[in-house]
């Protein structure tokens, strides 16, 4: 049964229309910053720009970015630094930003940013399974919220993947002019030739697996320490170091180190303002307001963004297997955000009803006293409850 903490963690997550739709809002441009992203790095790569080394200066980038609103916006409210902190941030980095970003560099290098895009789907259902197993998300399967976060969570995975796997027939096409010419950017951005298609799928399927797991992670930390910038900062700075010792010993090459062009300038300042400076401040602050499993929902999102951008910067098609799979997808996320709205109703209800209750009543003065003079949990255990 959920406690008083509980519900008062998730009137805090849906509060009001407007905290509601700020979530939503920054989900979704979370998902278009990663869709550019996919098309950024693999030009990145196309350029000639080292795998050890990009992500270096990328982190550098978020860093510089994230660093100074982490010290003056976070100073109060900001733990006093131990050694298990800087253990938990030391993993988090090696988790979320050392694995994370190696295994997608490592896995687009040998495909595509479609199929990379594509395969990122199983995000949402891995971070369902790993908050399942770790109790931040439980699911009742005798409530019909529970059942429709199943079903939802379902559905987007199954939408994306239909995206991925079915084509059909042309259903829209952009019918461009055949002297319009392409963006230098987006010059021989498909399949990646001459490597090796089933190494790179394996790097992408590491790169998810940690992914779902940084998710996941981040929100028992965050209950310990409730500075998210902090956390956020402190992360990227492990990162940053993990990364510099792995350059370190497999880039030997001194040229790596050089900017080429302004197109390397701009992919990577893409990557570390966009990728990691804002994207790891919206994560974060999105984990704290909606959940793991409500941010990594958002994920199939991501596929539709891709084909959309595709279409538009270099001409693609609209296949009725994207149509189908975006349809699924709508269902999907409309389903978890429904689960989740009848949710905080239950919740409520809940809450009432133990308030109610005479013996309740007499301790309910006292019980206030207690819990205001303590530091609400950023994400309280009952939060997930489904």
């Amino acid at each position: 049964m959920a406690d008083a903490g509980g519900s008062a963690g998730t009137r805090r997550m849906w509060c009001s229309v407007p905290e509601r739709l700020q979530l939503h809002a920054a989900m979704l441009a979370l998902q278009f910053g990663y869709a550019g992203f996919h098309v950024v790095s693999r030009a990145a790569l196309n350029m000639g720009i080292s795998k050890f080394v990009f992500p270096v200066y990328r982190n550098i980038i978020a860093l510089l970015l994230l660093l100074p609103f982490a010290y003056f916006l976070e100073k109060k409210e900001r733990p006093a630094i131990t050694f298990n902190f800087l253990l938990q941030f030391f993993l988090l980095a090696m988790v979320g930003i050392t694995a994370n970003q190696g295994f997608y560099l490592l896995g687009l290098d040998n495909t595509s940013p479609t199929f990379a895009s594509a395969i990122q789907n199983s995000v949402p259902a891995i971070t369902f399974l790993m908050a399942a197993i770790l109790q931040i998300e439980k699911v009742k399967w005798n409530r019909k919220d529970g059942i429709g976060k199943v079903i939802g969570t379902a559905c987007c995975v199954a939408g994306a993947s239909v995206i991925t796997l079915y084509k059909g027939p042309v259903i829209y096409s952009p019918a461009l002019p055949l002297h319009r010419p392409s963006p230098p950017m987006f010059v021989s951005l498909g399949d990646a030739k001459g490597k090796n298609w089933t190494l790179g799928c394996i790097y992408l399927i590491g790169h998810c697996l940690s992914w779902s797991a940084w998710l996941v992670l981040q929100a028992p930390v965050l209950k310990k320490y409730p500075a998210r910038l902090s956390v956020t900062s402190f992360t990227c700075f492990f990162g940053l170091i993990q990364f510099l010792i792995i350059a370190a010993f497999a880039e030997r090459d001194p040229q790596a180190w050089i900017f080429h062009s302004g197109g390397e300038l701009f992919t990577i300042l893409y990557a570390g303002v966009v990728a990691s400076g804002i994207a790891f401040a919206v994560q974060i602050w999105c984990i704290d307001r909606g959940g793991p499993v409500f941010v990594a929902v958002y994920q199939p999102v991501q596929t539709l963004v891709v084909a959309i951008m595709a279409s538009i910067a270099l001409g693609e098609e609209f296949f009725l297997g994207g149509i189908i799979g975006a349809a699924l997808i709508i269902v999907g996320l409309y389903l978890v955000l429904w689960g989740k709205s009848e949710e905080k109703k239950f919740l409520m209800q809940e809450k009432a009803v133990i308030q109610s209750t005479p013996e309740h009543g007499n301790t309910r003065g006292s019980n206030q006293i207690k819990t205001s003079s303590l530091t609400q949990p950023l994400l309280p255990p009952s939060t997930e409850n489904v």
